[in-house]
């Protein structure tokens, strides 16, 4: 076996296709508790690209880095305490979110789930981060049950799309707003019983008004700041505001947004979900270090179960835009950086 592999690194922060450079490196070794992954397929993730482009980061990597944080493949080395993973078909979310652009990858055991072989990739390598996530806000946070109604933004990207899916399963009727006829109609594909563009329509009025007045039960808001005030609008008394992301102004995520009154008034729960698996020694320091939560390994392998359960029935299914190969991942990055991805892109290895 080779000591080395390829790896894709950034040694200055800029666009992808000036950033990324695909270099020669050491292949890593797993430390206790970690396995290392030989990557068949990387999916591309939002947080990546700021780690290439620069930008607001909870902790910016030393560079030069290798940017991805969630992998899939084959463990092929486990440190102690991690061996009954070896030989494993996995997904995973790399260590420190960061490392997966890479032949190899490391991450924790407590944050790697098996997947199995009857589901083929892409879509393997495309079900795990944004189902994990939406279930994590609807069932996990908001508790979403049948007969209830749910609002969810930037519907037709990754965590939107699976989100659609996985309420519309639960029995929920189902707002979503996207910002192009092609991105609606996806959201339609997929059981979305309202599709609303909010480029040309204000979507607080037309909830209200499709409510009686009253509401949704639940908003799943992957935007953040552009769209907080009319979503609050939006949502029924004592109804689950779930913040999942702050795609539209990142700049906002370390900063002093809510106004107390407005929530007050809103007679709401606001919920934060953050997908990070921890086994419980690690969630234990994290707590006392940092003052975060973290939602347990056992808690996503019931996940992990419940999703595979519905893939392999066919009721819910990942949303892949484009795959590209591992030579293309600059060219992929620009494509979502330029915002013109709908769903997951996939690098194959």
């Amino acid at each position: 076996m080779s000591k080395t592999m390829k790896a894709w690194r950034v040694r200055a922060f800029g666009p992808p296709l000036e950033s990324l450079q695909l270099d020669e490196v050491p292949i890593p070794e797993p430390g206790p508790g970690e396995v290392r992954v030989r990557n068949l397929a990387i999916p591309l993730n939002l947080n990546d690209l700021e780690r290439i482009q620069g930008g607001n980061m909870m902790a910016p990597p030393q560079l030069p880095a290798t940017p991805g944080m969630e992998v899939m493949g084959i463990v092929d080395a486990c440190g102690a305490g991690a061996e009954a993973l070896l030989g494993k078909r996995v997904v995973a979310i790399a260590r420190q979110a960061n490392g997966g652009f890479a032949e190899y990858a490391l991450a924790p055991a407590g944050a790697t789930f098996e997947m199995p072989e009857a589901i083929p990739l892409p879509d393997a390598a495309a079900l795990f981060f944004p189902f994990h996530l939406a279930w994590l806000g609807l069932f996990d946070r908001a508790g979403l049950t049948p007969g209830q109604s749910v609002l969810i933004h930037a519907a037709a990207g990754g965590s939107g799309s699976a989100a659609i899916q996985l309420a519309r399963n639960a029995g929920a009727r189902v707002f979503a707003t996207a910002g192009s006829d092609e991105k609606l109609q996806l959201c339609r594909d997929l059981g979305a019983d309202i599709a609303i563009n909010y480029k040309t329509a204000e979507f607080d009025d037309i909830i209200l008004d499709e409510t009686g007045g009253k509401g949704v039960d639940v908003v799943f808001d992957n935007v953040g700041e552009a769209v907080m005030d009319k979503s609050i609008r939006s949502i029924a008394y004592n109804g689950h505001y779930l913040m999942m992301g702050f795609a539209s102004n990142k700049q906002i995520a370390d900063e002093k947004s809510i106004v107390p009154r407005r929530a007050a008034l809103g007679n709401c729960h606001f919920s934060g979900v953050m997908l990070a698996y921890a086994n419980e020694q690690m969630a234990a320091g994290l707590k006392r270090a940092m003052g975060w939560n973290f939602p347990s390994t056992a808690l996503g392998a019931a996940i992990q179960q419940s999703i595979l359960a519905l893939a392999l029935a066919g009721k819910i299914r990942a949303v892949i835009g484009s795959t590209v190969p591992f030579e293309q991942t600059p060219a992929a990055f620009a494509a979502l950086a330029a915002k013109t991805t709908t769903g997951r892109s996939i690098v194959l290895l």
